[in-house]
């Protein structure tokens, strides 16, 4: 483990701990947003294949130790054309992650992290209904995202903006599918020969900073509400992105 500290060094490892206190916390709070803030931090301190998995690993994590704070709020039964469609999109997107660079990943990812930011600040609550059509897009694109960014996100905020106007179910909903997620990818990131020893010492390392986003966020959520906290890490979020892409561009 000395070895892997060494290499990132304490000032970015710290760094690394900041981002991921904060992701939790977004993500529990909020129920996205882990994978926006935190893979866009570690693709400057990683390469895009560690980045990702570690970012997929702390998602799986994290969910599962606040399961009980989610699950149930929504039934399973409508996400089943989402999760069969972002698992197809993952094993796709996951041969993407294979010949692209570390500058086109960190583009990229601003990229998708500023059109998400733009989208959710442009969202207004409704009680839209989709077509199945639509599901089964949202769920292809997300898979993609995920599994050459370790970013499912952005496509499901908006579908869950769209069909769940309740702060509760719309969390719910979020959580749930990106633990399904989360665990897709690592499992297509294992067979594409992605993950190392060295990967796990970066869960390691990172997991006590999780615990400590994901405890903090959940006891926000549950006193305060979104509204204010929600327009604070969008524009954080909104700031990585810019930040990403101009190093990546520059």
């Amino acid at each position: 483990m000395m070895d892997i500290v060494a290499d990132i060094g304490l000032l970015e490892l710290m760094f690394i701990w900041a981002v991921v206190i904060f992701a939790s916390l977004l993500r529990s709070f909020t129920g996205f947003g882990f994978a926006l803030t935190a893979v866009p931090v570690f693709s400057l301190l990683l390469s895009p294949t560690d980045a990702v998995v570690l970012s997929a690993a702390l998602t799986l994590c994290s969910n599962l130790l606040g399961v009980r704070t989610y699950w149930g709020v929504v039934p399973l039964r409508p996400m089943f054309p989402l999760v069969f469609m972002a698992i197809i999109g993952t094993i796709l997107g996951t041969q993407l992650l294979s010949v692209i660079s570390p500058q086109q990943f960190q583009a990229w990812v601003g990229v998708v992290v500023i059109v998400a930011c733009a989208a959710l600040m442009s969202y207004k609550p409704s009680t839209y209904r989709v077509s199945p059509l639509f599901t089964k897009v949202t769920g292809l694109v997300s898979g993609l995202m995920n599994g050459a960014l370790a970013i499912p996100g952005p496509p499901m905020i908006i579908y869950v903006m769209l069909t769940e106007p309740k702060p509760e179910r719309s969390r719910a909903l979020l959580i749930t599918f990106f633990l399904v997620s989360a665990a897709v990818a690592l499992v297509s990131f294992g067979v594409a020969g992605f993950i190392s020893k060295q990967s796990l010492w970066y869960l390691l390392l990172a997991f006590p900073a999780m615990v400590l986003g994901d405890k903090l966020g959940f006891y926000l959520f549950q006193r305060f509400g979104g509204r204010l906290y929600r327009r604070i890490a969008i524009s954080a979020l909104l700031a990585i992105g810019v930040t990403i892409s101009l190093r990546a561009i520059l």
